[in-house]
């Protein structure tokens, strides 16, 4: 019987992991367990020396770069993470639900629709051009450059890069509850009712818009109720996107860590797993993380400085 409580535990401990893995899960006491070194007691640092990283960079065939929050915040992109991260008095756990959007659609959306408005005065700055024009200028070589993001507000896209993988989705993209469809909105406002709505401000009272007046669905005969098309807290990433970022993963010969946390899951997992495996994973954040020994390169420093001359054309490039 013991035996088979032990087994039951087990099954049942393997289950969490999974979901865990599949979820986009933010968690402060997994986070500070992570904190804590993984097992590698007395492991070098990672190397911080840049002509070793462009030697490497030089040859690669292949590239995979995962970015976070870090690298917008840079371009003045609230993260809604942390002391002061607040849209009025709610963080972005507290909006970011299917449950919240249930609840009170009127004011999530009043959520996003700020945001929608503030990425439309932000720019892509040093970092995320580096990358796009290392896209292109590899590309011509018949080399690869590929984005998987945790972000949602196409700087990216708009800094003109191509392969891009949207692990959350997009802002300035919507999906109908009714029938299902999704499509790019850049409209400004989104909707005419959220015309100067959204305002942070902890005193700012809610607007409730009536359902009948939020976003609602172009498609013919539908008129159904539109929500952001982003993954929420709890819900699962889409499965096609997940697939892609792993074919990618799996072939990639450099993996680049860009102004990540790793402490958000399945992302967290992902250059981890890449450097199992022996490819060399190169970190470039404010801080260490909780994965940072488990790279080879370890870059500190705002994304903006550090990545523009790690990107660079290399001498062995041909011009």
């Amino acid at each position: 019987m013991l035996s088979s409580l032990r087994t039951i535990c087990r099954c049942h401990i393997l289950m969490i992991v999974r979901q865990i893995t599949s979820r986009l899960i933010i968690n402060p006491h997994l986070y500070a367990h992570l904190r804590k070194p993984w097992g590698v007691h007395g492991m070098a640092r990672p190397s911080s020396d840049l002509a070793a990283f462009r030697e490497i960079f030089s040859k690669a065939k292949n590239i995979a770069i995962i970015t976070g929050a870090g690298v917008s915040a840079e371009s003045g992109v609230p993260t809604f993470r942390g002391a002061g991260g607040f849209w009025r008095k709610w963080q972005a756990q507290d909006l970011a639900t299917p449950e919240a959007f249930s609840r009170n659609p009127s004011r999530v959306w009043e959520f996003y629709h700020y945001r929608r408005e503030v990425m439309l005065t932000k720019n892509p700055n040093p970092a995320h051009l580096a990358i796009a024009e290392s896209e292109e200028r590899l590309g011509k070589q018949g080399r690869t450059v590929t984005v998987i993001t945790q972000n949602i507000d196409e700087l990216h896209r708009r800094a003109g890069s191509k392969n891009i993988l949207e692990l959350h989705g997009s802002l300035f993209r919507t999906r109908c509850l009714t029938c299902g469809h999704e499509a790019a909105n850049y409209n400004s406002p989104v909707c005419a009712a959220l015309k100067g709505k959204g305002a942070p401000d902890p005193e700012t009272d809610d607007a409730q818009i009536p359902v009948q007046q939020l976003p609602r669905c172009e498609q013919t005969g539908c008129h159904g109720l539109l929500r952001p098309a982003v993954v929420w807290f709890g819900e699962t990433l889409d499965s096609d996107i997940l697939t892609r970022s792993e074919k990618v993963l799996d072939s990639c010969d450099l993996c680049l860590v860009v102004g990540t946390s790793s402490v958000v899951h399945p992302a967290a997992m992902f250059a981890p797993q890449v450097a199992a495996r022996g490819v060399p994973v190169a970190e470039f954040n404010m801080e260490d993380t909780p994965a940072t020994m488990r790279f080879k390169f370890h870059f500190q420093g705002p994304c903006g400085t550090t990545l523009p001359p790690a990107l660079a054309r290399h001498e062995t490039e041909p011009n």
